[in-house]
């Protein structure tokens, strides 16, 4: 099996009421997956600009690895603003650098030493992005862990985006409302989440799938059965990268042998707990590893 462990995708800053923090799901994955004793690492592109240095130096800081190239594009950027649900909001930029990620030779070895690599829809948005992460996944070993984290944003999504995402993951990673979105857009002919998750990996030759339900709980859906777990009940600061930090506690804790249910139990407690800070990488207490 490879070694590293790749955030593939969106590198930006989101700018929170607060202030701003460095965001983009890749990058938070990878660095959950690091808290691991993995070798995570974020792939993306930045913008020779201000951001970008700032952003580089962010990552140096969180002491998590990166591959970004320098593109003719600025720095991403998110307007975040949070309900008072705690449920954020987002306004997303585009014609950014993390749509112009260019496949380099460095990408392409890592690639080929990649036990796991995390996508999204988001960063398929643009061609150049999008036939970059389809290189990459055309490049890994065969037992390389694909995870397709759907991560539905405004309108930077297509149907065929979708379904070639889900031909090419082993898991995919979903909530309760993107479901709501998948059953309309493939017409799906069950309903039910349950009902739903089997037709989509029959359909799609998927693995296993990860929902969030929010407050209601999770469940992952896998040849073993059905792991569902409640959601303890906290005080919300915000959900900023939660989502994020379940599927890199996740996937951390199956590649160093756990099973699906007790991975399942890990990726809950940590994204519990990084629901009680505020942004998405904060380093998690021992104990709920």
């Amino acid at each position: 099996m490879g070694k590293y462990v790749v955030g593939l995708g969106e590198a930006l800053w989101d700018k929170l009421p607060s202030g701003k923090k460095l965001g983009g799901a890749p990058a938070n994955f990878a660095y959950h997956a690091r808290q691991f004793g993995l070798d995570g690492i974020a792939v993306s592109a930045l913008g020779d600009d201000a951001l970008g240095r700032e952003l580089a130096d962010q990552l140096k800081a969180h002491d998590l690895p990166f591959l970004m190239e320098t593109v003719d594009y600025p720095t991403g950027t998110v307007e975040v603003t949070v309900d008072a649900a705690g449920v954020p909001q987002y306004e997303i930029k585009t014609g950014v650098a993390w749509d112009y990620i260019p496949f380099t030779e460095k990408m392409a070895a890592i690639a080929a030493d990649c036990q796991a690599v995390c996508f999204g829809s988001l960063a398929q948005r643009s061609e150049v992005s999008r036939d970059t992460i389809r290189r990459f996944l055309d490049a890994v070993p065969a037992d390389c862990l694909k995870v397709f984290d759907i991560n539905l944003r405004q309108q930077f999504y297509t149907k065929e985006i979708l379904e070639e995402s889900f031909r090419c993951c082993d898991i995919l990673k979903i909530n309760d409302e993107e479901m709501v979105t998948v059953a309309h857009k493939f017409a799906i002919p069950c309903f039910g989440t349950e009902a739903q998750c089997g037709w989509l990996m029959r359909e799609f030759g998927i693995r296993m799938i990860i929902l969030t339900l929010g407050a209601n709980g999770s469940g992952i859906y896998y040849d073993g059965g059905i792991s569902y777990l409640k959601s303890p009940d906290v005080k919300v600061v915000d959900t900023v990268g939660a989502g994020d930090s379940f599927t890199g506690a996740f996937i951390g804790s199956l590649l160093n042998g756990k099973s699906v249910p007790q991975a399942h139990e890990t990726a809950v407690a940590v994204s519990t707990y990084i629901c009680t800070c505020e942004g998405a990488m904060n380093p998690v207490p021992n104990n709920l590893k």
